[in-house]
């Protein structure tokens, strides 16, 4: 069984991001660099997942729209606070990603265990094209990654022991650093291995056991693995 982290490891969610937050930089003239607009989102969004009570995903991306809002001083009432929500499920796969888990498929079952909501889901998956044997999303746990109790989850859902299970994700913070800690073979898949900094998720030193800077690699390497 290979679990994958989707948006930033299977869906390009940083270039999706960016793309809905166009209309806000024009709005407030932002002269923030795409950089600067990632990192403020990281923070947004770690902040409103670890808060309190559970929070749906496209609420979550409201409370983003509405801090970026704040933080760089746009006008409120010119800006569509559900621009992030209405815009993910056009968010484009990296150009490997369909391939990739097609000839992994034939290897393995492959399962979603990603921050988001059932019906954004729902969404993506026609993105991706290839059918997941599980999907386990925050919505049903209750609960968003680093959180344990989403691996606990997604163990008890599958049923496969530790040792028949590899967990690929783009976030250190996210998905490496708990899977470490839980004793599941994880692949951090560095989508940003030739840009600066985290991006649109938090910073972590986490090694991971095994470091790839894209899916078409870790295919390639099963595929050799396999002959």
């Amino acid at each position: 069984m290979i679990t994958f982290d989707c948006y930033g490891t299977l869906i390009d969610w940083e270039t999706g991001i960016l793309n809905a937050l166009r209309p806000l930089r024009e709005t407030a003239h932002l002269r923030a660099s795409d950089r600067e607009m990632l990192e403020a989102y990281a923070l947004l969004e770690s902040a409103l997942e670890s808060g309190g009570d559970h929070l749906r995903y496209r609420d979550v991306l409201r409370g983003v729209m509405r801090g970026l809002t704040q933080r760089f001083g746009a006008a409120a009432d010119k800006v569509d606070l559900d621009a992030l929500s209405q815009s993910l499920p056009q968010w484009p796969a990296f150009p490997d990603t369909v391939e990739s888990l097609r000839r992994l498929k034939k290897h393995y079952q492959l399962a979603i265990l990603s921050n988001t909501d059932d019906d954004l889901f729902a969404e993506t998956a026609r993105m991706l094209q290839v059918p997941f044997d599980f999907v386990i999303t925050a919505e049903q746990v209750g609960t968003y990654k680093p959180s344990h109790r989403n691996f606990v989850h997604a163990h008890q859902i599958i049923g496969v022991p530790k040792e028949k299970w590899l967990h690929a994700a783009q976030s250190r913070f996210h998905d490496i650093a708990p899977a470490r800690a839980l004793g599941i073979s994880n692949v951090w898949v560095n989508r940003r291995h030739d840009k600066d900094g985290d991006g649109a998720t938090s910073m972590s030193a986490a090694q991971p056991d095994l470091a790839v800077p894209d899916l078409k690699t870790l295919a390639d390497l099963v595929d050799a693995a396999r002959r």
